[in-house]
């Protein structure tokens, strides 16, 4: 088992492998996070580990609120998280490569980073200034019938993708060219399709390729046919969860 210890970066989104994650940073735990990332040398990769939230605040409160407008708002490492962080998180996340990151005049940082490998959490350490965590890395498997599979997936996302499209009333550009290796369908269709955030995580911790590909065959073909059936475009704002505020 091959484990790593990375710095942790909680979400309310699933990154996934080959996709790109912009972050703009200002609590001070992801700060200090970045600062640290900053002195890894340039022809090293800078990497965190990105984890979605199961139970728990995204952004730490900061000022007192409801019921008691005396309470004290939580600081540190695992704010917003409770007693035990391990347990706010899902299991199963992505590591994050940071390409860019640049600090702002007012100590913020502006982060450009693209998911490599999915990690299983095994442990949180709070006990520095941000969350580490130690990080079991887990390999793809291809599955049985992968390829058949993508191309299934391939043919009923452009059916989708026509559908959304007709549904807000503009046309569909078909320009950009889909990749084909399976592992690498699975990822895009999963973050592209509007879908929940713990339906995105089942697929994130699918057990090897096919069976996210089989997943998803199945979501696609209850998605555009909801969308067929529906007169105007569904409440998709709902499903979609926007750019971190870290």
């Amino acid at each position: 088992m091959t484990t790593v210890r990375l710095p942790l970066f909680p979400l309310n989104s699933v990154l996934f492998p080959g996709l790109v994650l912009p972050l703009n940073v200002f609590e001070e735990r992801y700060r200090a996070m970045m600062r640290e990332l900053l002195k890894t040398p340039e022809d090293e990769p800078r990497r965190f580990a990105v984890v979605t939230i199961r139970d728990g605040h995204e952004v730490a409160p900061s000022t007192p609120g409801m019921p008691d407008p005396t309470t004290v708002p939580d600081r540190g490492p695992a704010a917003g998280f409770g007693a035990d962080p391990a347990k706010a998180f899902h299991k199963v996340g992505c590591i994050a490569d940071a390409a860019t990151v640049r600090e702002r005049a007012d100590g913020t940082f502006e982060v450009l980073a693209t998911g490599t490998t999915r990690v299983r959490l095994l442990s949180v350490d709070a006990s520095g200034p941000y969350l580490t965590a130690e990080l079991e890395e887990l390999p793809e498997e291809p599955g049985d019938e992968a390829g058949a599979l993508a191309e299934g997936v391939l043919r009923a996302f452009r059916q989708y993708q026509k559908r959304v499209a007709g549904a807000r009333e503009r046309s569909l550009s078909t320009g950009a060219d889909l990749p084909d290796e399976p592992s690498v369908v699975s990822y895009l269709v999963a973050a592209a399709v509007m879908l929940d955030t713990p339906t995105k995580q089942r697929l994130l911790q699918a057990p090897d390729t096919a069976s996210r590909l089989r997943d998803e065959l199945k979501l696609l073909r209850s998605e555009t046919s909801i969308i067929r059936s529906l007169p105007s475009l569904p409440a998709s704002d709902l499903t979609r969860t926007p750019t971190s505020l870290n």
